[in-house]
């Protein structure tokens, strides 16, 4: 089902329903009575797209590369993006951590790695809980920049669609600089398709996403917000809008998997995603805890292989390590992270598939935010403890955890 006409200019009514406002979807703003919330979506249904389909299909044939074994996937970046910190330094000094882990991981495995940033649009974060405690004062929680602040006030944490064009504009500025750069880039792999840098996010808002969905040539559509969206470990019912959405474009696109989710649990989301098993198609991020791979990660792999899903095979070894430090931080442990990607890497080649991806949230300055490397102890945390929602590797701590799982 098409969200809207193949032909001709996105015009609906303020009113009129796309075909992911009809489905049921978890972690949403509560902005839908808001004046500027029919405004911002009309806004939004005519914005330029800030990513052009023929990216998307070039990075579809990197992520191809990935999924048979021929090159790495590296993804890194903010845990939530700051709107604050959009500016051509903030963006420069992103990339080149980027690029500076993806030539590492290039050095390590000998092989040529697709670097993709999460940068572009990072800016909404499912929670936990719906709201949180400020020096005693209930208040709606920070959900990124995309909905509300950061500030601990009513007024600042109020849901305001408004943002969401902000986001886009952000979002619009960074995905022209990373299309320079890959102009610039072009004819030093001569004959492949480029390594990018490309732009990911969670897609997470229905109400962002939903409208930057646009014609895609050829037939069918495509997600114009980012090059390769994902669904969340908290939002990838099959029936419910994040999927649909994901299924109903032409992107490569990109799901979590908790410990919880069974092999039934991720075929039906393979079948959606991927139904015509196409290389590079679709990337599965899996984010147990270290204690957990050994235990679900070989039932779903062995699934995964016997449908005949040819995936990309990520590990996402931060999420489900988060741990509170003694003053109450969050903080993650590294020698926790490579544990769990060592296991990673370890469960997938004994069944002769390719552990290809590496998705990290990681910082461009010098943050103190996990434990392990350069920030021995949990007095050090308070340093430079300057994330909006979770916590981030420093480059340095993100190096070196390249160098465990890759010994030269």
């Amino acid at each position: 089902m098409s969200s809207f006409p193949a032909e001709g200019p996105r015009v609906l009514a303020d009113d009129e329903p796309l075909l992911w406002d009809l489905l049921p979807a978890a972690q949403q703003p509560d902005w839908r009575d808001h004046a500027a919330y029919r405004p911002t979506r009309r806004a939004l249904l005519q914005a330029a797209p800030p990513v052009l389909f023929p990216e998307t299909a070039e990075l579809h044939r990197s992520l191809a590369e990935v999924a048979a074994g021929g090159a790495w996937l590296l993804q890194v970046g903010d845990c939530a993006e700051s709107l604050a910190e959009q500016t051509p330094g903030h963006l420069a000094a992103r990339l080149a951590v980027l690029d500076a882990l993806g030539d590492r991981l290039a050095d390590r495995t000998g092989g040529r790695v697709v670097r993709v940033g999460r940068i572009g649009g990072q800016f909404a974060k499912p929670r936990s809980a719906p709201t949180e405690l400020h020096g005693g004062v209930e208040l709606p929680v920070f959900r990124g920049h995309l909905v509300n602040s950061e500030e601990p006030t009513p007024e600042a944490r109020r849901h305001d669609p408004r943002r969401m064009l902000l986001a886009h504009r952000a979002g619009a500025r960074v995905c022209e600089q990373l299309r320079r750069i890959r102009r610039e880039r072009a004819g030093t792999d001569a004959g492949r398709p480029a390594a990018g840098p490309w732009a990911s996010h969670e897609a997470l808002v229905v109400d962002y996403e939903g409208p930057l969905v646009r014609p895609a040539p050829g037939g069918g559509e495509y997600l114009a917000s980012t090059h390769l969206p994902w669904v969340g470990e908290r939002t990838r019912q099959p029936d419910a809008a994040h999927v649909e959405l994901l299924a109903a474009v032409r992107n490569p696109v990109a799901c979590k998997v908790g410990p919880t989710a069974s092999p039934a649990d991720v075929l039906a989301l393979c079948r959606r995603l991927d139904p015509e098993r196409t290389p590079g198609r679709l990337t599965l991020i899996l984010r147990f805890g270290r204690a957990e791979v050994d235990r679900v990660m070989p039932d779903l792999v062995d699934a995964v292989r016997r449908a005949g899903h040819p995936v990309v095979w990520t590990t996402d070894p931060m999420h489900g390590n988060t741990v509170r430090a003694a003053g109450g931080l969050k903080t993650r442990h590294l020698r926790a992270i490579a544990e769990e990607a060592a296991a990673f890497r370890r469960v997938l080649e004994r069944r002769g598939r390719h552990a290809g991806g590496l998705h990290l949230e990681t910082a461009a300055t010098d943050v103190t935010e996990c434990l392990g490397g350069n920030v021995r102890t949990e007095a050090s945390l308070t340093d430079r403890y300057q994330t909006l929602c979770d916590p981030r590797l420093n480059p340095e701590q993100a190096n070196e955890l390249i160098d465990l799982l890759y010994p030269a």
